[in-house]
């Protein structure tokens, strides 16, 4: 169970372009993981974008902003490209990491039950979960996680 105040799982997952990025990578630094469904879907692109036009209030923050899904390289470098995005994109394919997170749930849509990601958010810092927010709402994440940033500095 992951819960505010736990060590955060490090992960090395491979980013859009291929390489490597694990959340030790920025120990000293302040980090939002978001984790998404699904690339280039409604939800998932008005999440994204809402982190790509907030990227100079997150840069005043000190804060690294990091974009998870299940979907591969071709499609993170596809929906960065198609929207400007300016933030890494992850890749979980192996689903581990949306595990470790504990975001990976069954959904349902029209009555079938599925396994999928629950869109969530981390704020973590110096490798502390200081913030998670559950079932997040596309079109407000990126404020109350800036809120929940000013509030806490």
């Amino acid at each position: 169970m992951v819960n505010v105040g736990n060590q955060a799982f490090d992960f090395h997952l491979s980013d859009e372009n291929g390489n490597i990025v694990s959340l030790s990578d920025f120990k000293d630094q302040t980090v939002v993981v978001f984790f998404y469904p699904k690339d280039d879907t409604p939800g998932c692109t008005t999440q994204a974008c809402s982190y790509r036009d907030a990227a100079v209030a997150f840069a005043q923050r000190n804060v690294k902003v990091i974009g998870v899904s299940k979907d591969d390289a071709r499609s993170h470098m596809n929906f960065k490209h198609k929207h400007n995005l300016n933030f890494t994109l992850l890749t979980d394919t192996d689903g581990e990491t949306v595990q470790n997170y504990g975001v990976w749930k069954e959904k349902s849509l029209f009555g079938v039950k599925y396994m999928g990601i629950s869109r969530s958010t981390f704020v973590i810092e110096k490798g502390i979960i200081t913030a998670i927010f559950e079932n997040v709402d596309p079109n407000n994440d990126v404020d109350t996680v800036l809120q929940f940033l000013d509030h806490v500095a």
